[in-house]
């Protein structure tokens, strides 16, 4: 965990944000490559101010004007499809803002951690609160969410704790508080019982949290004293053998801070931000050096987390070249990052139903290359990121492969087009932003899109794979002529499109490589 001390330029630059963003820009690369490893952490770490709702684009929610929002209407299930479905669209658009802030990334590692299915809450209006709950404490404290996210409507209804009460207490929630969400299982050391915690102990968490239940006016959540078990709950050795006494309403919060005085739970949640931001293998060495630090400094930083993420992203461990290039971009990182950066164009603000209509396309690309926003496929998450032995391996099959190359093959070619807007890469308009002796000269343009999408090197072999694609039989000298006779007749639509016919081959080359898929 020695503070990095290398060189800092576009190299490291693009490495980090390549982890804390959803695809860098070329700008934001730049942006941060000029300034220093601590401004740009410090940039990572504001939150920006919180978005505006989802709003209805949807003609059926005919009690909503299209473009205000249907976050503070009744609950109706005869729209509450569009609804979710507004929802999620909203989600995805936040991963494409311009903000260099951690909170996106931030705000889907809690949801992959705290999760709840929208489809199996059906409501709405509950899932807007749990994503606006986890994006304002993305950077804030891992206690408090976990004191919050217990008690909000839609954990409420997704694990059932809005069903227990006294006399028949729901384990469901206070199981994966334990296994899941904080302290983990460890070892098995006996029937049902793990080194962290006993069956008995999901029992007395269970009889805790009875009491709670959602309601939908407002959205919210309420504490019935009746359905209460306030006998006092006995933990295992593994709590010390602690006792929570019946205290009514404040009683969950006695459980959260109980869980949160063992050691293993800080270890728990670091290694899950390890594999999450740097790498899935966690030996010996790694718990020792990295694990065990970071976990102290979040008990010591009394569980903020933007403390340990700072100590991290600038350690020597972050920016060691093992660790670079060594991730497999989930579907969302693959299609909102070609997205942003290749600087496609979105519908603006103004066009609310284009913009959500190219938002839900988006969102049908990821659900086909298996991670659905908003439903991950159970209460552990999405397989990639605690799955052993393969990890984010399984982001790559025969089946996610072929429907990454369609969606950058369509991007390449013609586009998206819907509800009379259109989304597509226009290479031409990215090649004009680079200096012009670099977008002239066939060697550096390849290298600059190169270091743009790729996080390691190629050989020497695949850029002159990525060459032949560019100027196939041609000499480089042919590109600088070609180039120049646009420039000097930017409307000539025949020069553009040889230029633009070149890089649409180039890109397709490159974005067939294997390396293309790294992070």
């Amino acid at each position: 965990m020695a503070p990095y001390a290398g060189p800092w330029g576009y190299g490291q630059a693009a490495h980090l944000l390549r982890r804390t963003l959803f695809g860098p820009t070329r700008p934001q690369i730049l942006t941060a490559a000029g300034a220093t490893l601590t401004t740009v952490l410090d940039g990572l770490l504001t939150a920006p101010p919180a978005p505006a709702p989802p709003l209805n684009v949807a003609t059926a929610d005919t009690s909503v004007p299209i473009g205000q929002t249907w976050t503070t209407q009744p609950f109706d299930q005869t729209v509450e499809g569009v609804r979710r479905t507004s929802l999620r669209d909203w989600w995805l658009g936040q991963l494409l803002g311009p903000e260099t802030s951690l909170v996106e990334k931030m705000t889907l590692f809690w949801h992959n951690h705290f999760v709840v299915e929208l489809n199996d809450i059906n409501d709405a209006r509950m899932g807007y609160e749990y994503c606006r709950l986890l994006r304002q404490h993305a950077l804030g404290n891992f206690r408090q969410l976990s004191k919050d996210v217990t008690v909000t409507p839609a954990m409420l209804r997704y694990l059932n704790g809005n069903q227990s009460t006294a006399g028949n207490p729901n384990e469901n929630y206070g199981r994966e508080l334990l296994e899941l969400f904080t302290v983990g299982k460890g070892p098995l050391i006996g029937p049902g019982n793990y080194t962290h915690y006993t069956e008995a102990d999901v029992q007395a968490a269970a009889r805790v949290l009875t009491g709670w239940r959602d309601q939908g006016a407002p959205v919210g959540s309420y504490f019935t004293a009746s359905r209460h078990d306030n006998t006092t709950k006995v933990f295992s050795a593994a709590f010390g053998n602690a006792s929570i006494a019946g205290s009514a309403a404040t009683e969950y919060q006695n459980l959260i801070n109980l869980i949160f005085q063992q050691a293993e739970t800080a270890r728990f949640i670091v290694r899950k931000l390890y594999r999450w931001f740097v790498y899935y293998v966690i030996d010996a060495q790694v718990e020792a050096d990295i694990i065990q630090p970071l976990a102290t400094l979040l008990v010591q930083s009394n569980f903020e987390v933007a403390p340990v993420l700072r100590k991290l992203f600038s350690s020597e461990h972050f920016f060691d070249e093992a660790n670079v290039g060594c991730l497999i971009k989930s579907p969302l990182d693959f299609s909102v990052g070609l997205c942003r950066q290749m600087q496609l164009v979105f519908p603006p603000a103004s066009s609310t139903v284009a913009q959500y209509g190219m938002w839900n396309y988006l969102n049908g690309v990821v659900n086909l290359q298996q991670q659905s926003l908003g439903d991950p496929p159970n209460v552990a998450g999405w397989g990639a990121y605690y799955q052993t032995p393969q990890y984010h391996e399984l982001w790559i099959n025969a089946v996610t492969l072929p429907r990454r190359n369609q969606v950058t093959d369509l991007f390449i070619a013609n586009g998206y087009t819907r509800n009379g807007a259109k989304i597509v890469i226009d290479p031409v308009a990215l090649v004009q932003s680079f200096p012009a002796t670099t977008a002239s000269d066939c060697n550096q343009l390849i290298a600059e899109f190169v270091r743009l999408m790729l996080p390691i090197p190629l050989t020497v072999n695949q850029v002159g794979f990525l060459k032949s694609a560019l100027l196939p039989g041609l000499p480089d000298f042919e590109w600088t002529v070609e180039w120049q006779d646009y420039q000097a007749a930017p409307t000539n639509t025949a020069k553009r499109a040889a230029v633009n016919t070149k890089l649409q081959a180039m890109l397709r080359a490159l974005m067939g490589l294997a390396e293309y898929h790294l992070s």
